[in-house]
């Protein structure tokens, strides 16, 4: 009777632990967050210091731990890979930048676009990010990219359930990503036939050449996923999402390329280009759009926040990525504070870094 009794009291924690979710900073499963990557500036060279904002944080919050520990949101929610029974999982790993144990891997045609799927038959995450390089293959451990320490970036985790990955997964044939790192075997396969085409590198073959989504995370929260494949040839905010969204944008992105398109006021909305932003309320001191190599935009005629993949440029014009947005109150008052300043041009050299 005692060992049933022990068994029953069991069985509650090992349903819960079978279910793949975004890990908050606090160690608790989570609908979504946000951690910011800070840029390294003086204060934080080698610390690698981030910000973090989820539903129940009351907005941003300093990190937990550094960005590369397993103890805070991103290292506790991927450790589900690292530490999991891949037997039991399915996962996806792609990024125009994959780690460098690739070989070289040319990836020029493919999106720009770089995120994680981590899912087993209850469902489980979305992690879209701007990292580089990140993460590692799934046979190795949870670890930060060397070259990623040096400048912003963002890391937009949301938990789903296991039927919101069809449409991901055709989302990922629009957005057309470089898959270096996945398994999607059995049920898995058979379940998710347009995940599966993702990951083996097929991608819609006919107009139109953009799809819209709305995706509900586990918790109830409605996400719009926008995605754009390589012959939409437009920029995806000034060409798209002002219209879509309703309302002029803020948008950050890494300037420090070749051809940055200058803002956009030609249309009946606005897309202004990030210059300068700080935390308000925090320690954290202001930095520029060149120190940050984040994507994201904010509304300002609404409450739309999106995070996702794509810069302001000519040549991304021409390739697939996208991004996810959504309404919550929660999120877009911790994003539009972060914007000091804003411009009609960069006035940025445009060189290319070893980053995009």
């Amino acid at each position: 009777m005692t060992a049933l009794l022990l068994l029953a009291g069991l069985l509650p924690a090992a349903a819960a632990a079978a279910s793949i979710s975004c890990y908050g900073d606090n160690g608790q499963p989570v609908d979504w967050f946000v951690t910011y990557k800070l840029p390294a500036l003086p204060h934080n060279l080698k610390e690698l210091k981030y910000m973090y904002v989820d539903g129940n944080s009351g907005g941003w919050r300093e990190g937990a731990t550094s960005i590369n520990s397993t103890q805070g949101a991103v290292g506790r929610t991927m450790n589900q890979l690292y530490q999991g029974n891949l037997n039991e999982l399915a996962y996806l790993l792609y990024n125009d930048q994959p780690p460098s144990d690739n070989g070289g891997l040319d990836s020029t045609n493919r999106g720009h676009t770089k995120g994680v799927l981590l899912l087993n038959r209850d469902g489980g995450i979305w992690l879209v990010h701007s990292v580089p390089q990140f993460p590692p293959h799934a046979k190795l451990s949870y670890s930060w990219p060397p070259n990623a320490g040096k400048f912003g970036q963002t890391l937009l985790c949301v938990t789903f359930t296991y039927s919101q990955f069809q449409e991901i997964g055709k989302q990922l044939t629009y957005t057309y990503p470089q898959v270096y790192d996945y398994r999607l075997e059995g049920t898995f396969a058979q379940d998710l036939p347009e995940l599966l085409h993702a990951a083996k590198g097929h991608h819609v073959d006919k107009g139109p050449w953009n799809r819209r989504v709305t995706l509900t995370s586990r918790g109830g929260a409605d996400f719009q996923s926008f995605a754009k494949f390589n012959d939409f040839q437009d920029d995806l905010y000034s060409g798209w999402l002002t219209r879509a969204l309703g309302s002029d944008l803020f948008v950050q992105f890494w300037p420090r390329t070749s051809d940055v398109l200058p803002s956009n006021c030609s249309g009946p909305f606005h897309v202004l280009n990030v210059v300068e932003l700080a935390f308000p309320d925090s320690a954290v001191p202001a930095f520029t759009a060149t120190h940050d190599h984040a994507k994201w935009c904010v509304a300002l005629n609404s409450t739309w926040t999106c995070i996702g993949d794509l810069n302001r440029n000519r040549a991304e014009e021409h390739r697939g990525g996208g991004t996810l947005c959504s309404q919550m109150p929660a999120l877009w008052k911790a994003f539009l504070p972060l914007i000091t300043s804003g411009s009609d041009f960069l006035t940025v050299a445009p060189t290319r870094h070893s980053i995009s």
